[in-house]
This record gives C-alpha cells, sequence and structure tokens, in this order.
C-alpha cells in the first residue's frame, strides 16, 4: 500500500513539474527577447525597410539614367540648365510662376532624354 503512495506521489510530481515546465516554456516563447511577439515587430520593420529598399533603387535608377543623359546628351544638358537654372537665350522671355511645381525633383523622367 505505501508503495502506491509513492507512485502516486512521483506521478503527481512529475505532472506538476511537465507543467510548471510547460508554462516557462510557452512564456519564454511568446514574451521573451526572441519570442514571437518580438518577432513580429522585426518583420514588420523589415516589410518596411524592404518597401525602403526599393523606393531607394528607383531613385537609384532614375539618377544612373540622368547621370547618363548629362554625360552624353547634350540637348539634355542645355535643357536642364535652361529648366533648372532659368537661363534663356537672347530674345527670349523667362516666366517664372511659383505656385507651379518644381521641376527641379531628382531624377529624369522618361521623355527629358527625347528631344
Amino acid at each position: 500500500m505505501q508503495l502506491q503512495g509513492i507512485d502516486m506521489f512521483w506521478k503527481v510530481f512529475l505532472i506538476t513539474a511537465l507543467g510548471v515546465l510547460n508554462v516557462a516554456l510557452f512564456y519564454r516563447m511568446v514574451w521573451s527577447p526572441y519570442g514571437l511577439l518580438v518577432y513580429q515587430k522585426l518583420r514588420q520593420e523589415h516589410v518596411q525597410l524592404e518597401k525602403q529598399v526599393q523606393e531607394l533603387d528607383k531613385q537609384n535608377l532614375a539618377l544612373s539614367h540622368e547621370i547618363r543623359l548629362l554625360r552624353s546628351d547634350d540637348s539634355y544638358v542645355e535643357k536642364m540648365i535652361r529648366r533648372r537654372l532659368h537661363y534663356v537665350k537672347d530674345n527670349e522671355v523667362l516666366y517664372v510662376f511659383h505656385d507651379a511645381p518644381s521641376s527641379s525633383k531628382a531624377g529624369a523622367t522618361a521623355d527629358e532624354g527625347k528631344n
């Protein structure tokens, strides 16, 4: 009879110990510095950074295109000097509207290389 009591004690002790271990592991899985909540936050940051990288790649491509045009196309260079620095040729009149959107944004558009 006493042997059954000892076996029952160890069974209860083992189940209790495993229950405490499960609670501790669950806590670490969710709320620890390497848990699911931190993982979700890092995942969102990763998505935002990927979008930012894509935008920077687009800007880089546009600037590279503009550099190629500035190095190789004299008419484009003249066009940009006239537009950005407000240069005019003889017998020309320049009208500058302050409420118009700025044309000095970085990068070349698709039609700026064509003249």
